[in-house]
């Protein structure tokens, strides 16, 4: 379902422009949809006022919880249920940030991620990833939502684009606070800039060698990454938020001294932030997670040579975090 199905909804109960905001205000923020008027049965017109209940309850059957697994470090994975009965995940991070996924699997095959494992099945609706955040809102406070759950958000642009509007208007999340994550697509870099609501962006590096980063995500673009990172530069300037650029530290893959030198020559005097993640274990797949003290070592030497580095301590270790990981152990996958 997309964002324009509920605008026609409530067009056809003879809502206008600010009755449409004013519930899809209360639905982003997990309010009342008669909320914001001291009077609203004054001011909605009847037909609408009538389906309230109704529209509730279409609303709430887009995304539903089917679980929650809490964490012991303040995050939550969340087991969310489709109208047709495809499951995705979102999760709840500590200082109230949501991760949302953008599509019922992923076709970019990252070899370390369970969700590439499976292949794409569909691309989520504009409303599909809204409802993650309507949803998360009714169980705790939501800031921030970063887009990098299940799924990659430049295969599914319009509709991921179309929720980051509504989010960061109707749903008042300050757009440097709507991150939006990717392999690194071109069409990223060319519709990023052309929209009212402009996210921060997030690019998933992993390497500094072409080849090593190909065999890491085998179906990404082929990006050299000093190109991705001087289009990342690009757009960093252009909206005066630093790039993220996201590492899954990788024992014995990506956790050497030599990336360690290339990753200070590429990002020397560039407005980023390199993101050092250890590995989120998936079992079955070989990888590991280096030893924590290699990984504040690694954080520690990029500091040293002026890389502005934050070492995440990945959330959920305790309940199998990595994304895919729940949806996989908890129903096979929905025919399409």
């Amino acid at each position: 379902m997309r964002i324009e199905q509920i605008r026609q909804r409530l067009r056809g109960l003879g809502a206008k422009a600010c009755h449409e905001q004013l519930a899809l205000r209360a639905w982003t923020q997990a309010l009342p949809l008669d909320s914001g008027r001291s009077r609203p049965e004054h001011f909605l017109p009847l037909h609408m006022r009538t389906a309230l209940p109704a529209i509730a309850a279409e609303l709430g059957a887009i995304a539903r919880l089917r679980s929650e697994h809490p964490g012991e470090d303040g995050s939550a994975r969340l087991l969310v249920e489709l109208a047709d009965g495809q499951m995705v995940e979102s999760v709840l991070l500590p200082r109230d940030g949501l991760c949302v996924s953008t599509q019922v699997g992923c076709a970019v095959g990252c070899v370390f991620c369970m969700t590439g494992r499976g292949g794409l099945q569909r691309h989520l609706g504009s409303a599909e990833i809204v409802a993650q955040v309507a949803l998360a809102r009714s169980l705790r406070t939501v800031r921030k939502v970063v887009f990098m759950g299940m799924g990659e958000p430049a295969h599914n642009m319009d509709n991921v684009l179309e929720a980051i509007e509504l989010l960061g208007t109707a749903g008042a999340i300050g757009h440097k606070n709507l991150v939006f994550s990717s392999v690194g697509d071109r069409r990223v870099f060319e519709r990023l800039p052309l929209g009212a609501v402009k996210p921060a962006l997030a690019l998933s590096l992993h390497s500094t060698r072409a080849e090593l980063r190909a065999k890491l995500m085998p179906r990404a673009p082929r990006l050299d990454p000093a190109e991705l990172v001087e289009l990342g530069e690009r757009y960093a300037r252009a909206t005066s938020y630093p790039i993220q650029y996201q590492w899954t530290l990788i024992e014995g893959v990506n956790d050497s001294d030599e990336e360690l030198d290339r990753i200070a020559l590429l990002l020397r005097g560039k407005y980023a932030v390199m993101n050092l993640i250890p590995y989120n274990a998936v079992a079955g797949l070989g990888f590991k997670r280096p030893t924590w003290e290699r990984a504040v070592d690694m954080a520690r030497t990029l500091l040293q040579r002026g890389i502005l580095t934050k070492l995440r301590n990945s959330a959920g270790q305790d309940i199998d975090g990595g994304c895919g990981q729940l949806r996989a152990r908890t129903a096979a996958p929905v025919p399409v």
